[in-house]
């Protein structure tokens, strides 16, 4: 089959941002926000040297973006902990993740920008890295990276794999084509049974498919830092005491009904904080317009901090990127956006990790098996609209020992659900045991 077969059966699956026409790739790229290091995104990777012994085997992961990055950290650590004897490359999509990596992992892995899913790109960066291993990280999968590398030989795996229920539906329209595709890999090791059952629907061998846990539980455990929460109290003027409701993640049409469940709370707790971190922050000026029509005054974040003022207003809002985790710390209770709008839901287990009350809309599908093990300790609550979402908080402010109980089951159920790491990492150690046997 040929590249341009690839992708005219990709362009019809709904939902799949990571496979486009070639032309298309390359005009966005030179026009866009991946113009950045460019020739990298071809392929020519900079002859830098790589930690480790120069003839220990190379383990290529790919970490898309922020999340992943994060991911690729936890497992890292958990082959360095296990005295693995490797190289790391760790290649990103985005300008933020790449900045995250080399932070994380400079003294300890190479850091690149992804190619660009085309035969010529793919094989310029596989000659000059020459991975024994290809790891791909949740949800990535990259044709001609897939077809390349295995045609070279190179053992390739999905690690913290998942399939939410939304985006099968779209990979199931092409089943035959992704049936070829998932045939490159040669272990999934998924975050649950459910992922692992939908990865089988989409024609990947069940022979190979695992399931490990979420290795992001072992990243916000470890991300959990008082001197974070201390920074952002000092940089936003928040007290220890100060009742704080954070809507993290928001999408369009939902800071409407997070501002009427606030004003809900204003009539019995006047002195409520609220932050809103929208889930694009160039939404930010508009959200900030939608506030002062309600009566309301606000911030931007950019405008707080060292050199800037101090917070004045009772509202927040977030035009900063990267400090929604740490945000959570302050929070009293926490809502998670994407969820009043049908757009799937946020992860509910960044709050959780900081032992905050976790609230959520109907809106889930993309969470489904984290909403479950939150739900199935009691330790959530799901609202049906605005509307409610402004009660339940009331009842919260109202109550602090029910809201201490919340917290510490949020915060349980993040810890007993740690070490997929260490699985993870596992079986990218059966895979180097079989390069040495070839």
């Amino acid at each position: 089959m040929s590249n341009i077969f690839y992708y005219s059966y990709s362009i019809l699956t709904s939902g799949l941002s990571s496979v486009a026409l070639p032309g298309f790739w390359c005009y966005t790229r030179l026009t866009g926000r991946y113009r950045k290091h460019f020739r990298e995104r071809l392929g020519f990777v900079p002859e830098t040297p790589i930690p480790g012994p120069c003839d220990a085997p190379m383990i290529w992961i790919h970490a898309a973006s922020l999340g992943e990055v994060g991911v690729a950290g936890s497992i890292i650590g958990s082959l360095m902990k296990a005295g693995t004897d490797c190289r790391v490359t760790v290649s990103t999509m985005t300008e933020h993740g790449r900045d995250l990596a080399v932070k994380k992992f400079g003294g300890r892995a190479a850091v690149i920008y992804a190619p660009f899913d085309s035969p010529a790109t793919v094989n310029g960066a596989l000659s000059r890295i020459r991975p024994h291993v290809l790891v791909f990280l949740e949800t990535e999968l990259w044709p001609s990276w897939l077809f390349e590398a295995k045609r070279r030989g190179v053992k390739i795996c999905l690690l913290n794999g998942r399939i939410s229920e939304r985006s099968i539906r779209g990979y199931l329209k092409v089943r035959p084509f992704f049936k070829t595709v998932l045939n490159c890999f040669d272990r999934f090791s998924m975050i649950s049974i459910k992922d692992a059952r939908r990865m089988a629907r989409m024609g990947a061998d069940p022979l190979k498919i695992m399931v490990s846990g979420n290795a992001k539980y072992d990243t916000l455990v470890m991300d959990v830092d008082p001197a974070a929460e201390q920074e952002i109290r000092t940089l936003l003027n928040i007290g220890e005491t100060d009742r704080v409701f954070v809507a993290g993640s928001t999408r369009g049409g939902e800071e409407e009904k997070v501002l009427a469940a606030y004003k809900t709370v204003l009539k019995d707790f006047p002195d409520t904080i609220l932050i809103i971190a929208p889930r694009h922050i160039v939404r930010a000026p508009s959200i900030g317009s939608m506030v002062s029509k309600n009566g309301l005054g606000y911030q931007l974040r950019t405008s707080i901090g060292k050199g800037k003022g101090r917070r004045t207003e009772k509202i927040i809002i977030m035009d900063t990127f990267g400090e929604l985790f740490k945000v959570y710390s302050v929070g009293t209770v926490v809502f998670c956006g994407a969820s009043l709008v049908p757009l799937g839901g946020q992860n509910p287990m960044e709050p959780a990790a900081w032992g905050k009350v976790v609230l959520y809309g109907p809106h889930m599908e993309d969470f489904m098996d984290v909403k479950g093990l939150l739900e199935a300790a009691d330790a959530s609550i799901p609202v049906a609209d605005g509307k409610e979402l402004g009660k339940k908080i009331t009842l919260l402010f109202a109550d602090g020992t029910a809201r201490e109980a919340y917290g510490n089951r949020a915060r349980n159920v993040v810890r007993d659900n740690c070490h997929a790491a260490e699985r993870h990492a596992a079986v990218i150690e059966e895979l180097l045991k079989e390069t040495e046997t070839l």
